[in-house]
Order: C-alpha cells, then sequence, then structure tokens
C-alpha cells in the first residue's frame, strides 16, 4: 500500500444480503497484513446507514461472509500460512 488514499479504502469487500466485510491491508515491519471488518447496512428516510449490531436473521450471512473473508484473505496473502 503505497498512496494515502488507499488507507481509507478497503483492500476488498464482499456482501452477502445486507451484510458487509471489509478486508483492509496494513503494514508491519515491512510486510503486509490483513484485517476484517463486519457490518450491517439498512435504510433510513435519510439513506443508507451501517451498524455493527446484527441479529437473529443476519447470524447465518455473518458465518457465510466470515468464511468468504477468511478465503479472500488467504488468496490476498498466499505466504500467510507458512
Amino acid at each position: 500500500m503505497t498512496d494515502t488514499a488507499d488507507k481509507n479504502t478497503p483492500t476488498k469487500e464482499l456482501r452477502v444480503g445486507s451484510c458487509k466485510a471489509a478486508i483492509w491491508e496494513n503494514e508491519s515491519d515491512g510486510r503486509p497484513f490483513f484485517s476484517v471488518t463486519f457490518s450491517r447496512l439498512y435504510r433510513t428516510d435519510d439513506g443508507w446507514r451501517s451498524t455493527g449490531s446484527f441479529g437473529l436473521n443476519d447470524l447465518p450471512h455473518l458465518a457465510m461472509l466470515a468464511d468468504r473473508a477468511h478465503r479472500a484473505v488467504e488468496d490476498l496473502a498466499p505466504g500467510s500460512r507458512e
């Protein structure tokens, strides 16, 4: 990651239903590492919002997202399992 604008943009986003996973690339000791944040999108009269709170019906989507995010991070950092 070299451009400062990239720091505010996830490397990859995944969606299942109203749930979203954002994969972020960071660097430590000159080596990249990845972190994942999860959110749920919902609509109000003022537009779209997001929250980190999930209801019962969101949990299966969240589980699928976690699995997909895990595979995506493995693809982005193939040497991370060594």
